[in-house]
């Protein structure tokens, strides 16, 4: 039994016959740039987001780069940021000039640690940038606190999150900025590139209508520097096929993570946690273990998929090693070292997660 960490092909079976039907007539308009399919899904994914504007975007980095941007931030500002988290999160505070901070993260959920936080902000500190990491969502309440006692911006790192909540409100609506990524393994997700920056405030938005665009607000007119970043009309047709779906996707990944939690209860390792604060959405199931190697073998010889997310936190990044030298950040190190993610996706079966969960038990 060959288990993937991710079938996107039988997802594709399942909804094949909208989502070819929704690319044949994008072929059909032969419109497909800045089209009404963009149009119509960015008013679809701002209603399911709960917020006020969504711009969609060429990439998950992208929506980054260009939320940064349009909040002003540039050189000789400094961004706080988790290092357990994809690159993409620190590259777009590096790309607008800024420097990023990074803080530790909580040992259970993997994301910032709000309680060490404030002990990082300087008179150079904008904005905290948290990650809703594996879609478990940051505790925002007292990162929300943090920028309002220090006059700080909070955007949120949404790539992995759409769908998940926080008190009862969908992440990517909490700070000036939200960014998501639909690369095509994220719960929501395309058959190529694409991101999505949200937001209440109508200024960023007119700006960041602006960057995503050559920096033209009048076709041939440039006012600024701006970028190309525009999320294509098949890929937004396809998005908006997946869109209707994706309480769904969801509702069978945390079907899929509580079975896990079921199959590995007694075990010498560490479930995800669900904290209580908000809705998990569990873009990736990651074990917290010792001998991780051992059971990676296993899994692998048993043609199970498995993956580390991630390796090497950023502050350990040969790119940023020289700007971090000195710093130590002890959890971040040591679940980098345990951390092993198992195959999730909405189609995963419970046969083939009880299968999963037979091998691991057989490694320890």
């Amino acid at each position: 039994m060959n288990i993937p960490m991710v079938d996107l092909k039988q997802q594709y079976q399942a909804i094949k016959q909208d989502i070819d039907q929704a690319l044949a007539q994008v072929l059909d308009s032969t419109h497909f740039i800045l089209g009404p399919n963009v149009q119509a899904f960015e008013q679809e994914a701002a209603a399911y987001l709960g917020v006020k504007h969504a711009i969609a975007c060429a990439s998950g980095t992208d929506a980054l780069h260009l939320a940064l941007r349009a909040a002003g931030l540039g050189a000789g500002d400094e961004v706080i940021t988790p290092a357990f988290t994809f690159i993409a999160t620190a590259e777009a505070i590096s790309y607008v000039g800024a420097t990023p901070v990074f803080v530790d993260i909580d040992p259970c959920t993997f994301n910032l640690d709000p309680a060490l936080v404030e002990a990082a902000i300087t008179p150079r500190t904008r904005a905290l940038l948290p990650v809703h990491l594996f879609g478990q969502p940051a505790d925002l309440a007292p990162l929300k606190d943090l920028c309002a006692k220090h006059d700080l911006l909070l955007i949120e790192d949404c790539a992995q999150s759409f769908g998940a909540a926080y008190g009862g409100r969908m992440t990517g609506g909490f700070g000036l900025a939200g960014c998501f990524s639909f690369f095509p393994s994220k719960n929501l997700g395309c058959y190529g590139d694409g991101g999505l920056v949200t937001t209440n405030d109508d200024a960023l938005a007119r700006e960041l209508l602006v960057l995503r665009n050559h920096g033209s607000r009048q076709r041939y007119h440039h006012a600024i520097i701006g970028y190309n970043s525009r999320l294509d009309e098949m890929q937004a047709a396809i998005l908006r096929v997946k869109l209707r779906h994706i309480d769904e996707y969801n509702r069978l990944r945390r079907r899929n993570a509580h079975l896990y939690n079921e199959g590995l209860k007694g075990l010498p390792l560490a479930t995800p946690l669900e904290d209580g604060k908000g809705v998990h959405v569990f873009h990736q199931y990651t074990l917290l273990l010792d001998g991780r190697d051992r059971v990676q073998k296993a899994l692998g010889d048993a043609g199970i998929a498995s993956a580390i997310y991630y390796p090497i936190p950023l502050h350990r990044q040969e790119v940023y090693r020289d700007l971090m030298a000195g710093v130590s950040l002890p959890v971040t190190e040591q679940v980098a070292e345990r951390v092993l993610s198992l195959p999730m996706y909405p189609e995963l079966s419970s046969e083939q997660i009880s299968r999963i969960c037979q091998v691991i038990a057989g490694a320890l």
